[in-house]
C-alpha cells in the first residue's frame, strides 16, 4: 500500500522546466504584450477577465489612489529608506503598513459599509429619489448610533474632492455605475440636512464604491488600495534618492527635541 500523495489545486500560476503559465494561458506566447498589469491583477482575483469598459474603471481607481505627496505613507516609507538604503523592500513594506483606518483604509471601509446597505435592502431603488430616501435612513440611523460614515469628509478637500467627479464620469461612461456609487452619491446629497453641515465624498471612499461595482470582493478592497500606494511608494523612493529630503526631516525633528518631566512628574532616570 503506498502513501497518496497530496494535491494543492491552484487556477493562478504554474511553471515546467520550459513554461510558465497564468490562468491557464501562456505566460509568453498568449499574455506578455497582450494584457496590461492591471487588467491581469484583476483577472486574477476574480478568475474572470475583464472587459475594456471595466479595466478603464479599475485603472482610474489605482491612479486615484497612487500618491498624494509627503502622507505618512511615503513619509515612512523614505525615513526607512534613510535607515537602510540597502533594504528596498523594507522602505516599501514601512509605508504599505501604515496604510489604515486614517489612510487607504477608507477605501475599503467604505466599499464594505455600502455593501452592507445594499444586502440589507429588500428591493434596489429605481431612482435617485429612492436611493436618497435609503441614505436619509442610513445617515439618520448613523447619527444616532453617533458613527462615522466611511469616506464622508477630507482632511484636505474641503470643497469637492477632485477625484471623486471623475471617478463617477468615468464609471457611468463604462456602464458601471452601479448600487455602491448610487448610494454613497445619495449620501452625498441628503447628509448636509441631517448633519447640519455638508462633508465631501472622500475620493478613496469613491474608489471604494466603484470597486465594489466591478463586482471586486469588498473583502479585498483595502488590498487594491495597497496596490496602487506601491506605485506611488517606489516613486517617493525614487524621489528620495534624487531630491533627498529624508535626512533633514530627521534633523529637523531631532534639532528641536523638548525633554518634558514623564507626567507622573517623576523622572524615570535613578541616582
Amino acid at each position: 500500500m503506498t502513501d497518496s500523495v497530496p494535491s494543492f489545486p491552484t487556477s493562478l500560476g504554474m511553471s515546467t522546466t520550459s513554461t510558465i503559465s497564468l490562468l491557464g494561458h501562456d505566460l509568453g506566447t498568449e499574455l506578455m504584450g497582450q494584457v496590461g498589469f492591471s487588467e491581469m491583477a484583476f483577472w486574477l482575483v476574480t478568475q474572470q477577465r475583464p472587459t475594456p469598459g471595466q479595466v478603464r474603471v479599475f485603472d482610474a481607481c489605482l491612479l486615484a489612489l497612487a500618491d498624494h505627496g509627503f502622507t505618512p505613507t511615503a513619509i515612512a516609507a523614505r525615513m526607512t529608506y534613510l535607515s537602510a538604503p540597502d533594504s528596498l523592500q523594507g522602505a516599501l513594506a514601512a509605508g504599505l503598513l501604515g496604510g489604515g483606518s486614517r489612510f487607504l483604509g477608507v477605501t475599503e471601509d467604505c466599499g464594505q459599509f455600502l455593501d452592507r446597505e445594499i444586502h440589507a435592502l429588500e428591493t434596489q431603488p429605481g431612482t435617485d429619489e429612492e436611493w436618497d430616501a435609503v441614505a436619509r435612513d442610513v445617515v439618520t440611523r448613523e447619527r444616532a448610533r453617533k458613527a462615522i460614515i466611511p469616506g464622508l469628509g477630507h482632511p484636505v478637500h474641503k470643497d469637492e474632492d477632485p477625484r471623486t467627479p471623475a471617478l463617477v464620469r468615468i464609471a457611468q461612461e463604462e456602464g458601471t455605475y452601479g448600487p455602491h456609487l448610487r448610494l454613497f452619491l445619495a449620501i452625498g446629497r441628503v447628509h448636509p440636512e441631517i448633519l447640519g453641515r455638508r462633508l465631501v465624498l472622500n475620493g478613496a471612499g469613491v474608489v471604494g464604491a466603484a470597486l465594489a461595482d466591478l463586482d471586486l470582493p469588498v473583502e479585498l478592497l483595502r488590498g487594491f488600495a495597497l496596490l496602487a500606494r506601491t506605485a506611488g511608494l517606489l516613486g517617493q523612493i525614487a524621489e528620495e534618492r534624487r531630491r533627498p529630503m529624508a535626512m533633514d526631516a530627521y534633523l529637523l525633528i531631532e534639532n528641536n527635541a523638548v525633554f518634558v518631566e514623564p507626567e507622573n512628574g517623576e523622572s524615570d532616570v535613578r541616582d
